[in-house]
């Protein structure tokens, strides 16, 4: 019961692995404020040690609105696990901004200010942050150059502000994980067949011959978010099935 007497918010908590982080809390005794867009997506989750919050992360006012929400609803945060995002395809050549600020808004500037919202409880609870990045933030992939961008920018943020919140005995974490078994690709408007041949052919491109599943990228947030990794701050950790190992083929 590692996290008996904790509060977590997770971002992106109606499917795939913020879903997954939020069940993982639970299971170890913590109490989880859980945040997507889709209320009814959310009902499912509300119980004794979960309550829900419908926001829009993109929306500023939206979004300044949650953390004096979730303070009177629960009393503290100990943990923020920021694992809401999107992915869409595009190069160089044909991104628009429209499509860029979009991505960065929500992978980066919700992240941003979520983050600082949620300081203050936890700096004075001395708890941590988990930011849910990608392979894409270490290694360059064709395609989908700003969503690259985007979770570089996600780990460059977390290295930075680790090291401004460690005098403070606040640790800030990412994962990177490679292809997972979630709703990313098919919110980004991947058909079933498309996304059926994209899991097959990533089997060919991640060393260990398969793609991930949600519960295994939760373990390892809710290690970082534990008392276990109290020695790590600013790591950006790759979960993917050895892809970042790889070169273009």
């Amino acid at each position: 019961m590692e996290f008996e007497g904790k509060i977590a918010i997770v971002t992106g908590a109606t499917s795939g692995i913020g879903m997954a982080t939020v069940r993982g809390f639970t299971e170890q005794g913590g109490r989880v404020a859980a945040v997507g867009r889709r209320k009814e997506a959310l009902a499912k989750f509300e119980s004794p040690k979960v309550k829900t919050y419908a926001v829009d992360l993109t929306n500023e006012n939206e979004t300044a609105t949650l953390v004096p929400a979730v303070m009177k609803d629960f009393g503290a945060i100990d943990v923020l696990v920021n694992a809401a995002g999107i992915i869409a395809n595009g190069t160089i050549e044909n991104t628009t901004l429209a499509d860029y600020d979009l991505m960065m808004n929500i992978n980066v500037r919700s992240l941003f200010q979520l983050t600082q919202l949620a300081l203050p409880s936890i700096i004075d609870r001395k708890g941590n942050i988990v930011n849910v990045s990608s392979v894409t933030g270490l290694r360059a992939f064709p395609n989908v150059l700003s969503y690259c961008v985007s979770k570089a920018a996600v780990d460059q943020l977390t290295r930075c502000a680790a090291l401004e919140l460690a005098p403070k005995g606040v640790r800030i974490n990412a994962v990177n994980p490679g292809v997972v078994r979630t709703n990313l690709h098919r919110n980004s408007g991947m058909n079933e067949d498309a996304y059926a041949g994209f899991v097959e052919r990533s089997k060919t491109t991640h060393p260990l011959g398969r793609i991930g599943e949600p519960k295994e990228i939760a373990d390892l947030i809710l290690f970082l978010a534990s008392s276990k990794a109290g020695w790590i701050t600013g790591a950006t950790y790759s979960i993917d099935g050895g892809r970042a190992q790889t070169c273009a083929r």
